[in-house]
């Protein structure tokens, strides 16, 4: 005997395309032109403080950075899907689920800046810290998940993750611990065509990323991660849906610049593929929507541009004001001060080297 046991579909969406023109049979109830030009303002603040962040490293007074250009709707669109109680874990390149979730911008630059004080998230930013190993992200956020269900909280957590990150076998025991207990995870692919210099074609021979849900029970899509709208449907319909399980949501994005500042992306890719892919630009098809109903014009952007630019100067300036107490580095290792440490602390208060 022979039979099917199990047939899967993923299927993908777009709501606004590169021209900025909607599928109105997909296009969310609710969401007002006020709501888009907000995304489009979140979106443009996301890639002013990437640009700044990356100089900054470029002249020495930051530390290796991870710039986010190109996946700006991906970022904005699911931390605007985000109600107030919901939560995210990060990897190390969501700047702008920071921006749009509260995180005050001096701290963000504090943590790109090399101190640890900025990886002290304000509780109503609803984050965790930064990871950087790939995908070991994942089990925190299962299990912090799971923190939410047991204590019945009604809150969602994102977890976002690179298309690399889901070869690792954190991503795998994540989703499957999910799907086994019905969290209220949603977890976010970020499917930006490279992990370093592997391209996505070597890294999985799925079809989608989105079907790896398949096998651990976990309701799966894809969207056009370059698309802020379907981003913004598509994460606000898995919160909707959390309390009775996960969801996979990739966003097939695109990595505009380097993986960090210490990666030459040239040495592995064509101009021809960026080239490609910028005309998929998240930022301008939004802008192209709200130009074609008279809703943005040069004067609004002008305007929009000089306040982030204040506040983004602002912040960096209060961020190089700061001086650590270098005795931070010790205090909370030992339940006691081993005297070996004890002389390397006194050593580093006497140096005042930040004075």
């Amino acid at each position: 005997m022979q039979k099917k046991v199990f047939d899967g579909t993923i299927e993908y969406m777009q709501v606004m395309d590169e021209n900025g023109a909607v599928d109105g049979s997909l296009f969310p109830q609710g969401l007002t032109d006020d709501r888009i030009k907000e995304m489009y303002k979140w979106m443009c603040f996301a890639r002013a403080l990437d640009d700044k962040a990356l100089s900054l490293q470029r002249q020495g007074r930051a530390v290796t950075y991870a710039p986010l250009v190109g996946q700006e709707a991906t970022q904005v669109g699911s931390a605007l899907a985000m109600r107030k109680s919901d939560l995210f874990v990060p990897n190390f390149r969501q700047h702008g689920v920071f921006l749009v979730r509260g995180m005050p911008l001096s701290v963000f630059m504090l943590y790109w800046r090399g101190f640890e004080e900025g990886n002290i998230i304000p509780e109503e930013v609803g984050g965790f810290p930064v990871v950087v190993p790939v995908a070991s992200q994942m089990p925190h956020a299962a299990g912090i998940a799971f923190t939410q269900k047991y204590r019945k909280t009604g809150a969602g957590v994102l977890c976002y993750v690179g298309d690399g990150g889901t070869s690792e076998g954190d991503f795998y025991e994540a989703i499957n611990f999910a799907g086994v207990f019905k969290l209220p995870m949603v977890v976010i692919i970020e499917n930006n065509q490279w992990a370093i210099s592997v391209p996505r074609r070597m890294q999985s021979a799925a079809e989608t990323l989105a079907q790896k849900g398949f096998a651990a029970g976990v309701h799966s899509v894809q969207v056009d991660g370059n698309d802020v709208v379907a981003v913004y449907k598509a994460v606000s319909e898995a919160l909707e849906y959390s309390p009775d399980g996960p969801t996979l949501v990739e966003c097939v994005t695109y990595r505009m610049s380097m993986h960090t500042t210490a990666d030459d992306p040239a040495k592995y890719r064509s101009d021809d593929e960026v080239s490609a892919w910028l005309a998929k630009d998240p930022i301008m098809r939004v802008r192209k929507y709200l130009v074609s109903k008279f809703l943005w014009n040069d004067e609004a952007e002008a305007q929009m541009r000089a306040d982030q630019k204040k506040k983004i100067d602002d912040a960096v300036e209060k961020s190089e004001q700061f001086r650590p107490d270098p005795k931070s580095m010790f205090t909370n290792l030992y339940s006691y001060m081993p005297e070996v440490l004890k002389e390397e602390m006194d050593d580093a208060v006497s140096s005042n080297f930040y004075a």
